[in-house]
């Protein structure tokens, strides 16, 4: 289906309207829902993207200097640079979440519920790890109450997987009044009895993601419940690459992937980060030429750029984001020119080869299955998706596919693959890095001096530190604060 961009009840009342206080109709939860996912989508290859993906050195604004990117590069991304993040994902998704779940429950609509309390569940997630302690037990009260109070990170994750239990027996209620359809654009043209068991499995594979982040501060803990979710009768988890959970874009405007749309509105701001591209260029990994444009064009050469390299000059002499991100190529590079996209790739969010590197690191720590079968699921899955030729699939493998070594080193293993697996989901890679310290980071030369380490958190907003007097204030941490599962 076409994305229909929507905009929430609160944008569309008069201006004199209270824009928190639900609409005298309480049963535009469909057209709610369908705003929210658009959003959710469209945030996955935004700001948060661009701020991660350069943190760990998947892309790099290196050579873009004076662009914003090389500043978020180097560490200078401001409390004022969240503003627009934190109130897309505040103010728009969770908001318009929240009204699905309060409008379908008084509907009877279980089937919607469920579903919304998912997304928020994931929504929710991001912003603790992005920022530590959020508003949660006071959020999303509508009018009653404009500035809610800040809860304990540690306090609201317990809180979000218990959501998500909650979200399955919604999705599983016998009747309901309404159920999403090809209004909603995750799991799209597919009634909802072929879309719920996608769901269901999205439900249960986000919970081994977030217990999987406990694995630094509490691994016992890790491993019983993820142990418990794992062996609890019909289980379902993903399965293969159709579940991957991923929003549709489409060559149309308005339409594209939000990644290929930056890299047409704001050209030579990002580029291929030595980091990622040489550890690819070290396994001749068959995932470059989805990945990344070749340098010279043609070549069959994959360049990235270093966190030492000066200003390129063109900013053309780099790799690039290429088919796996921003579709299929409508116009082939030429001379300087660059290639032109589609724009017509999915955003990734939760893919299946995330799902196998989780299942990968816990067994490595005592959770059921064997490490080597879900690396080699992993990895296979990644291929797959990026479009890899099975041959080639096959001598990677031989080459690089088995794990060896002790429990650290092959951690160390499957991280890196899962770094390489993971391009283009926002935060998780950056998760990984913080539990494990893979792949092993190298602070950029020219960061800004007040930042001496890679960031393990963002600031606030500064819309909240001026605006919400319960906001705890900006720490003066230099990025070094830690979310709960950090320390």
């Amino acid at each position: 289906m076409g994305i229909v961009i929507l905009c929430s009840c609160k944008k569309m009342m008069d201006i004199n309207t209270d824009p928190d206080r639900l609409p005298a109709s309480s049963n535009l939860y469909p057209q709610l829902l369908t705003s929210a996912e658009v959003n959710l989508g469209f945030e996955g290859g935004s700001d948060l993207f661009r701020y991660t993906t350069e943190i760990m050195q998947q892309m790099s604004g290196q050579a873009s200097q004076p662009n914003q990117s090389y500043e978020y590069y180097r560490y200078n991304v401001t409390g004022s640079d969240q503003n627009n993040l934190w109130g897309s994902m505040m103010a728009s998704t969770l908001s318009d979440l929240e009204l699905v779940i309060n409008q379908a429950t008084a509907a009877g609509s279980p089937h919607y519920v469920g579903v919304a309390k998912i997304l928020k569940a994931y929504e929710y997630s991001k912003a603790v790890d992005t920022w530590g302690d959020i508003p949660y037990s006071e959020a999303q009260q509508l009018d009653k109450n404009t500035q809610p109070k800040y809860d304990d990170d540690a306090t609201i994750y317990p809180k979000l997987i218990a959501l998500l239990s909650s979200a399955i027996t919604d999705m599983n209620a016998a009747t309901s009044t309404q159920s999403p359809g090809t209004n909603s654009t995750f799991y799209s043209n597919a009634s909802w009895t072929t879309a719920r068991p996608f769901w269901i499995k999205l439900a249960n594979t986000l919970q081994l993601r977030l217990l999987l982040h406990y694995s630094k501060k509490d691994p016992a803990f890790m491993v019983s419940q993820m142990t418990a979710l794992i062996n609890t009768a019909g289980i379902t988890f993903m399965s293969s690459n159709a579940d991957n959970f991923q929003h549709p874009f489409y060559n149309v405007a308005n339409q594209r992937n939000p990644i290929s749309a930056f890299e047409v509105s704001r050209p030579n701001y990002l580029f291929a980060d030595s980091k990622m591209v040489g550890m690819m260029n070290a396994k001749n990994d068959p995932r470059r030429p989805f990945y990344f444009s070749d340098f010279p064009v043609g070549s069959g050469i994959y360049l990235g750029v270093s966190a030492t390299a000066p200003p390129a000059a063109p900013n053309n002499n780099y790799s690039r984001i290429h088919t796996f991100l921003r579709g299929a190529v409508t116009t082939a590079a030429t001379g300087t020119n660059s290639a032109v996209y589609s724009g017509a790739a999915p955003q990734r969010i939760l893919p299946y080869a995330e799902y196998c590197f989780i299942r990968a690191e816990a067994a490595l720590m005592g959770v059921p299955g064997d490490p080597q079968t879900w690396f080699t699921a992993g990895i296979t899955a990644s291929m797959q998706e990026a479009g890899v030729a099975a041959a080639d699939i096959t001598t990677y493998l031989t080459d690089n596919g088995s794990l060896a070594g002790t429990n650290a080193q092959k951690l160390k293993q499957i991280i890196e693959e899962k770094y390489i697996a993971l391009f283009g989901v926002s935060v998780e890679p950056w998760n990984d890095w913080r539990r494990t310290g893979y792949p092993a980071l190298s602070v950029p030369t020219n960061a800004i001096t007040s930042v001496t380490a890679v960031p393990r958190v963002l600031f606030y907003p500064q819309s909240e530190i001026d605006l919400n007097p319960n906001n705890p204030g900006q720490k003066a941490d230099n990025l070094q604060g830690k979310v709960f599962w950090d320390n």
